[in-house]
């Protein structure tokens, strides 16, 4: 079976954790958003990981204070996010929160909103969590990738310092209102049919207990809600996927034409999923950069909007790029693959042809 032997963007929840602990009708509350930052955060406590010359490099976290303008805003965002949400969930306001750590209403408003040109401090981090009733592990995250917002090229790594059910690429992938995908390898997490998931989940973790792989699977598949919630509206999803993906050979009975015909079902469901086959051809520019994933954002109330955000995963961790400049290449490389790309109705043919070829256009 030909699967990439790479981690998983999954998440665990926890019904210990402080965050997400409470009564099962808050937990599917969707007006209860600090439930949702349960499954959107990630921070390592004490290394960051960055690209440099093409090698990423583990060092020890400097512990210095941001400076404006300075470094990747992903962090910053989240790290805003975060803050606003428990500041909520404590009942407080602004006022009370700029009153409280001796600084200006402004700041804080900027500070939640992740704005790249204010002084994001450790220590006023720290006292907003203490005065918002934040747990500790969390509060130790939140201090720390208050650190991190001075790195340029926010890499996060996987490990053990870093809680699973506390990651980051969920919600920014809430967040989105538009994701484009090119995957080289494998169905998206969001297009997968579950024997599909199971082998995928099988190979990527295969002495996992069968509690924690079922749970594995069940958060898996509630991201794939993202793509039919109504409100907000689900993000526009276009996915660009190597022909060799969907003629890969899987060993569970069955499991390739369930996910043939999952795929042609989602493209007839869901208008905003555009969905192309990438046929195999010579050497493009995509085939050094692997799988990734441009992120766009809706604008704000006041009309500007995040960045753009490039995700790429390796089996180690993930590579977070918001700076014009490395946008500007994810994004010729982009272009590239759609002028490369079949469009969507050759794309379901192929599709079509091959679950005919496999014998079976049933679920």
């Amino acid at each position: 079976m030909h699967i990439r032997q790479a981690l998983s963007i999954t998440v665990l929840t926890r019904e210990d954790s402080p965050i997400v602990a409470g009564p099962k009708n808050e937990r599917n509350n969707p007006k209860n958003e600090i439930l949702v930052d349960a499954l959107v955060f990630a921070i390592s406590a004490c290394t960051y990981s960055r690209k440099a010359h093409g090698v990423f490099q583990e060092r020890t976290m400097p512990v210095v204070e941001a400076t404006p303008s300075s470094g990747s805003t992903v962090p910053r965002r989240q790290l805003g996010r975060f803050l606003r949400r428990y500041r909520e969930a404590a009942g407080k306001t602004i006022k009370d929160a700029y009153e409280h750590i001796e600084c200006s209403q402004q700041k804080i408003w900027r500070l939640e909103k992740g704005d790249p040109n204010v002084v994001v401090k450790s220590t006023e981090v720290k006292l907003l969590c203490d005065f918002y009733g934040v747990p500790d592990d969390v509060k130790e995250a939140l201090v720390s990738l208050s650190k991190e917002t001075k790195v340029k090229g926010w890499w996060h790594a996987y490990g053990d310092v870093i809680p699973e059910w506390f990651e980051l690429y969920v919600g920014l992938e809430t967040a989105a209102s538009r994701l484009r995908k090119y995957e080289p390898s494998l169905i998206p997490g969001l297009l997968q049919a579950h024997a599909y998931l199971e082998a995928v989940m099988t190979a990527e973790r295969p002495r996992v207990p069968v509690e924690e792989f079922g749970r594995r699977i069940r958060v898996k598949q509630e991201r794939q809600v993202l793509l039919t919630r109504g409100f907000p509206p689900p993000p526009q999803l276009d996915v660009i996927m190597a022909e060799a993906v969907i003629r890969a050979k899987i060993e569970t009975p069955g499991a390739m034409q369930q996910q043939l015909w999952h795929l042609l079902r989602a493209t007839d469901e869901l208008p905003h999923l555009r969905l192309r086959v990438l046929p195999s051809v010579g050497p493009h520019s995509a085939a050094a950069s692997g799988g990734f994933t441009i992120l766009e954002f809706p604008p704000s109330d006041r009309g500007s909007s995040e960045p753009p955000t490039v995700y790429s995963e390796n089996i180690t961790g993930a590579l977070y790029l918001d700076h014009p400049r490395e946008l500007a290449v994810y994004e010729q490389v982009w272009a590239e693959l759609e002028e490369l790309a079949l469009n969507e109705r050759d794309s379901k043919a192929m599709i079509t042809t091959l679950l005919k070829d496999l014998g079976d256009t049933s679920s």
